[in-house]
């Protein structure tokens, strides 16, 4: 009866059995994720590669070995190596490593992470053993290459490909550390000498760069300064000529209307001048003879006045007394008052035409 009563051992160990069913079918299920590969292994034999998502396979007979494609960062344990220059130093490194055979990285190698490592440390080991201390300070894109290709190189019947390998540290002993801070010490210490005599050296050089310039400067001010200067004394000089000349123009076109009235006018205005200075002397720069003569023909006299060379000086007053016609002279000053003021009138009253016929 299947209501209301027992249930029969046959329908119990048919649902035993289907339970069974369901649990071996779900064993031979196998899930790939997408950075995987599976290896079907049945009875000890390999069938083949997995391809990622929902596989099923023969349950309790076949084992599937799954493999991540993804690259592995594996960390090189710190070791303390010693350098060409015996120098005690410790190293460290990251490999990047990445299975591109699963077949081979199952099959020919038992791990092969344990084995990279293994061989990353003996392989760095040798390559620091055969550099100096500062090479593997200053070279290490050098290590990393030559690392590198050593690993990918023996890996590569592994399955495994290196992509890149990193020196992480290089930490020397103590001793050696204290040695290398001395030197480093000792170097910046000369190269801050040098920069100090380099600045020095390059400053006296800027300022006798400086006082040269200066220098030259200078004489060329100095040089444009007396052309200036010579340039404006020529001017002067020709501008004085220019003025000299000029004046000389009017003076002879001025003077060329007036009679012998006039000048004589002028002429004894000026010795009038010459006689009111405080001068012991008495010069004649022209002719006394005329002077004397034409003021004795403009009062009526006829006495002759004795003739002085040019450029000669009088006698002093006693001598002078001696001398014939020393009369006029005394009444030169009073001749010229008189001339000045008949002229003036003369001059102001008559028009050109008229002076021409009197003359």
């Amino acid at each position: 009866m299947l209501f209301g009563g027992e249930i029969p051992w046959t329908g119990l160990i048919t649902i035993f059995l289907i339970i069974i069913i369901v649990a071996i079918f779900a064993r031979g299920v196998v899930i790939i994720q997408p950075y995987e590969q599976g290896l079907q292994i049945r009875l000890g034999r390999y069938i083949g590669r997995m391809n990622p998502g929902f596989r099923w396979v023969v349950p309790l007979i076949t084992v599937v070995k799954k493999l991540d494609l993804r690259t592995e960062v594996m960390d090189v344990p710190r070791q303390e190596v010693i350098t060409k220059d015996n120098s005690p130093t410790n190293v460290d490194a990251i490999v990047y490593v990445r299975v591109i055979d699963p077949e081979k990285a199952y099959f020919e190698v038992t791990n092969y992470r344990a084995a990279t490592v293994a061989l990353a440390q003996t392989s760095l080991r040798g390559i620091i053993g055969d550099m100096e201390l500062d090479e593997i300070l200053y070279n290490r894109d050098i290590i990393n290459t030559r690392l590198r290709d050593i690993l990918d190189r023996e890996t590569d019947a592994w399955g495994v490909k290196v992509e890149r390998v990193e020196i992480k540290e290089v930490d020397p002993v103590g001793a050696v550390k204290q040695a290398m801070t001395e030197q480093t010490a000792a170097e910046r210490e000369r190269r801050a000498a040098i920069l100090r005599a380099d600045g020095e050296k390059r400053a006296a050089i800027l300022r006798s760069e400086g006082h040269r310039q200066s220098i030259i400067l200078e004489a060329e001010g100095e040089r444009q300064s007396k052309i200036l200067r010579a340039e404006g004394e020529r001017m002067s000089r020709i501008l004085q000529a220019q003025g000299e000349a000029q004046g000389l123009r009017i003076l002879s076109v001025g003077a060329r209307p007036l009679d012998k009235r006039a000048i004589t006018v002028l002429s004894l205005d000026a010795l009038k001048q010459m006689a009111e200075g405080q001068a012991t002397k008495i010069i004649f720069p022209f002719e006394l003879s005329s002077v004397v003569k034409q003021a004795a023909e403009y009062l009526g006299a006829t006495v002759e006045a004795p003739e002085v060379p040019e450029g000669v000086e009088l006698p002093p007053e006693d001598i002078l007394g001696e001398i014939p016609g020393r009369d006029v002279v005394k009444t030169v000053e009073e001749a010229v008052k008189s001339i000045e003021t008949d002229v003036d009138v003369d001059v102001q009253m008559k028009p050109r035409d008229l002076l021409d016929k009197e003359e």
